[in-house]
C-alpha cells in the first residue's frame, strides 16, 4: 500500500541531517515506493498555509548535498509550541495549528529528527494529534538517553579536536595558555573526547566540580617540568565557581551560555601570571562537513526509520547501541538527557594522561 512520510528537522542544526533526510528519502521511494515530503523550518512548516513542504525523490541528492553541513530543509529552535496566538480575533493553541497543518498533509508517519528537547516536544505534538511518529537522534552534544552516538556529535568532536591542533603552536610560541570554549548544554562529551584526542592539559566539563586553585597548581606544575605552554578546554556550560551560571545577553534580549572562557582566563591570570587567551568555538561545531562516521550514523538511522514504519511500529526512537542500530520507546528517551558519569571510562583514561578533569573523589 502507498504510504505517504513527512519528515522534518528540529533544534539546532548539525553536520548529517541531509544525510538521514537522504537515506529516508531513498528507502522510502527506491525499496518500498512510497511518498515522502520533506517538511521546511520544522515546525514553522506546519504552522503556514498551505504547509510549506516539498516531495523529496532520490533526484535531491545526486549532488554534494549529503556532504553539506546543516539542514537543506530548514530547522527552528525558537517559540512554544503549547501557548496560545489570537488569530481572527479567537484564542488558539500553537499545538493545535502544527497539528492540523500535519493531519492536511494526509500522512502515514512523521519522521522527525531533533535533539532531546525536540524528541519531548514532537513527543507531545504527535501523542495529542494521533499521529505516528518516529524519532531520530540528532546533538553535537551527543545527550540523547540511551543512545551511545547522536548525529552531529563526531563533527562537532573533530572541530574541536582540530582547533586544539591549531592553538598548541600559538601558545607554545608565545608561552600562553590558551582556553577553548566548546557547546555542551547540559553535558560535557565535547569537551571530554576532543580533549583528550587533541592534548588537553585541563579537560572542565558541567558534571564535575573544579577548583581555580587545582587548575593553576596543574600549570605551575607543567611550568616546574619545563613547559612554556598549556591547553584548555571548558564545556560552555561549566559554572563559574561560586556555582552561578556564565551568561550572555544578546541585543536582542535572549540570554544565553557563554563567557566560562573569559570568566577562566582572568582567574587564571590574576593567580598564575600566565598570558592566557580565549577562543570560543561557537557554531563552528555545528556547520563543519559531516565526517564519515556522522554520514554513517545518519544513513543507518534513516533507513532503520523507514524500515520501523513499514513494521507499522511507532512511537520509537532509532539509537547507536553496541555498533549497529536498535530503537527504543520515545517515552524512555523524550526530554531525557545522557550526561557524563563519573565512572565513565574516559574519565579515567584523562587522569591516567595527568589531564586535570576536575576534583573526583
Amino acid at each position: 500500500m502507498l504510504k505517504k512520510i513527512g519528515i522534518l528537522t528540529s533544534g539546532g542544526d548539525c553536520a548529517g541531517l541531509n544525510a538521514v533526510v537522504r537515506a529516508a528519502t531513498l528507502r522510502a521511494t527506491k525499496h518500498y515506493n512510497w511518498e515522502i515530503l520533506g517538511i521546511r523550518d520544522g515546525t514553522l512548516g506546519l504552522m503556514k498555509k498551505p504547509v510549506d513542504a516539498i516531495k523529496l525523490s532520490a533526484s535531491n541528492f545526486e549532488g554534494n548535498l549529503m556532504r553539506m553541513g546543516g539542514t537543506f530543509l530548514g530547522s527552528n529552535n525558537k517559540g512554544n509550541p503549547f501557548h496560545t496566538v489570537i488569530e481572527d480575533g479567537k484564542k488558539i493553541e500553537v499545538s493545535d495549528i502544527i497539528i492540523n497543518g500535519l493531519k492536511s498533509l494526509n500522512l502515514d508517519a512523521l519522521i522527525g529528527i531533533g535533539g532531546d528537547g525536540s524528541l519531548k516536544i514532537l513527543q507531545k505534538l504527535t501523542k495529542k494529534g494521533k499521529i505516528n511518529f518516529i524519532g531520530i537522534p540528532k546533538t553535537i552534544d551527543n545527550d540523547v538517553e540511551h543512545s551511545e552516538l547522536s548525529i552531529g556529535y563526531d563533527t562537532a568532536v573533530d572541530v574541536a579536536t582540530n582547533a586544539l591542533d591549531m592553538l598548541q603552536p600559538t601558545a607554545a610560541s608565545h608561552r600562553r595558555v590558551m582556553i577553548l570554549e566548546v557547546m555542551g548544554r547540559d553535558a560535557g562529551h565535547i569537551a571530554l573526547n576532543s580533549g583528550i584526542a587533541g592534548g588537553a592539559d585541563i579537560i572542565l566539563i558541567p558534571e564535575i566540580p573544579y577548583k581555580i586553585k587545582s587548575i593553576s597548581n596543574h600549570i605551575e606544575k607543567l611550568r616546574s617540568k619545563g613547559r612554556n605552554h598549556a591547553l584548555i578546554v571548558v564545556a560552555e556550560s561549566v559554572k563559574k565557581e561560586n556555582g552561578s551560571k556564565a551568561m550572555v545577553k544578546f541585543v536582542d534580549g535572549q540570554i544565553r551560555l557563554g563567557g566560562i572562557g573569559a570568566y577562566l582566563r582572568d582567574k587564571i591570570y590574576k593567580i598564575t601570571d600566565a598570558e592566557t587567551r580565549v577562543t570560543v568555538l561557537g557554531h563552528v561545531q555545528r556547520g563543519a562537513q559531516p565526517t564519515h562516521r556522522d554520514r554513517l550514523i545518519a544513513s543507518a538511522f534513516g533507513v532503520h526509520a523507514i524500515d520501523l514504519i513499514a513494521q507499522n511500529k511507532f512511537n520509537r526512537v532509532v539509537i547507536w547501541k553496541d555498533r549497529g542500530v536498535h530503537d527504543i520507546s520515545l517515552d524512555d528517551v523524550a526530554g531525557y538527557s545522557r550526561k557524563v558519569e563519573k565512572n565513565d571510562p574516559l574519565i579515567n583514561v584523562a587522569r591516567g594522561l595527568d589531564i586535570y578533569i576536575g576534583e573526583i573523589k
